[in-house]
C-alpha cells in the first residue's frame, strides 16, 4: 500500500463527489490487500467504511446537495429494480445501477473498490451508493455505519432473525461482534453469551447487552462443550464474528445444533 496523488473525476449524471473525512479499516480491505491471491483488481483505491461531505453533484441529482453529510454504502440499493423490490432478498446486487468511474494515477485507471473507495481524500460515487445523515453526526465515529455495524446488527436481525426470549452466542467482540450483540438485544434475546480471548472487552460488551462472558483461555476443554453445558444443550442462535473458518466449523455449529443445521441445509 502506497500514498499517491490521484486525479478524481468530476461527477457525471446521478453521481456525487464527496470529501472523505473519516474511514475505517475493515478486514475485507486487508483480505484483498494481503490474503486474496490472484485478485486482478489492482491498482485500486481500497476502503469501504467511510463518512464525508458532499463536495459537488452531477446532473439530475435531486436528493443531495453540497455540504450534506453522507455515508457511502458498498452494497447499493436503487429501490427500483427487481432485486431491490423483492421482499425475500437477503443481499443486494452490489452492481445495482452500475459502479461509478474510478480515478487516474500515473496514466493508469484505478479500480474503485466496492464502488466507493474511501481510502481517498475525494471519491465519486453513484447517488444510490450514499446515505444522507444528520448534520450533527460525528463523522469520525459514524463511518463505522458503512460496514461493521450493519454487518453485525443485520446478521442478528435480518439473517438469523433472533427471537424474543432466546439465548445467543456471539464469537468475537470487534466492531461486528459488538454490533451483533446489540442486534440480539434489540431482537429481545434474554441471554447473550459473548466469547473472546480478551477479557477487557466484557465491560464494553455489557453496555451493548451481553449477559455472560466466556474466555476460551480459561478452559482446558473445547469452548463449545463449555457453552453446551452452560445452556443445557446449546444456544438458540450463534453468530461467528471473528472471520475464522475453524471457529465457524468446529465451534459455532456445535453450540447451536438445531438452528445451525437448518441454516446448513438451506445453504
Amino acid at each position: 500500500m502506497v500514498v499517491e496523488e490521484i486525479e478524481v473525476f468530476p461527477p457525471r449524471d446521478h453521481e456525487i463527489r464527496i470529501k472523505v473525512v473519516a474511514t475505517g479499516m475493515c478486514h475485507s480491505d486487508l483480505y484483498f490487500l494481503v490474503d486474496c491471491e490472484g485478485w486482478s483488481g489492482f491498482p485500486a483505491v481500497l476502503g469501504h467504511e467511510g463518512a464525508g461531505i458532499v463536495e459537488s453533484v452531477g446532473p439530475h441529482v435531486t436528493k443531495f446537495r453540497p455540504g450534506d453529510k453522507v455515508i457511502p454504502v458498498p452494497i447499493t440499493q436503487c429501490g427500483e429494480c427487481r432485486f431491490c423490490l423483492n421482499p425475500e432478498k437477503t443481499q443486494k446486487d452490489i452492481f445495482c445501477k452500475g459502479l461509478s468511474r474510478g480515478s487516474w494515477c500515473k496514466g493508469q485507471t484505478l479500480v474503485q473498490f466496492a464502488g466507493i473507495s474511501t481510502f481517498s481524500e475525494y471519491t465519486v460515487v453513484s447517488e444510490v451508493a450514499l446515505a444522507k445523515i444528520n448534520d450533527s453526526a460525528p463523522l469520525e465515529t459514524v463511518c463505522l455505519l458503512g460496514c461493521g455495524i450493519p454487518t453485525g446488527y443485520g446478521a442478528a436481525i435480518n439473517i438469523a432473525k433472533v427471537k424474543p426470549g432466546s439465548t445467543c452466542a456471539v464469537f468475537g467482540l470487534g466492531a461486528v461482534g459488538l454490533a451483533a450483540v446489540m442486534g440480539c438485544k434489540a431482537a429481545g434475546a434474554t441471554r447473550i453469551i459473548v466469547i473472546d480471548t480478551n477479557k477487557d472487552k466484557f465491560e464494553k460488551a455489557k453496555v451493548f447487552g451481553a449477559t455472560d462472558f466466556v474466555n476460551p483461555k480459561d478452559h482446558a476443554r473445547p469452548i463449545q462443550e463449555v457453552l453446551v453445558e452452560m445452556t443445557n444443550g446449546g444456544v438458540d442462535f450463534s453468530l461467528e464474528c471473528v472471520g475464522n473458518v475453524d471457529v465457524m466449523a468446529t465451534r459455532v455449529w456445535k453450540v447451536s445444533p438445531s438452528w445451525s443445521m437448518n441454516i446448513w441445509l438451506k445453504n
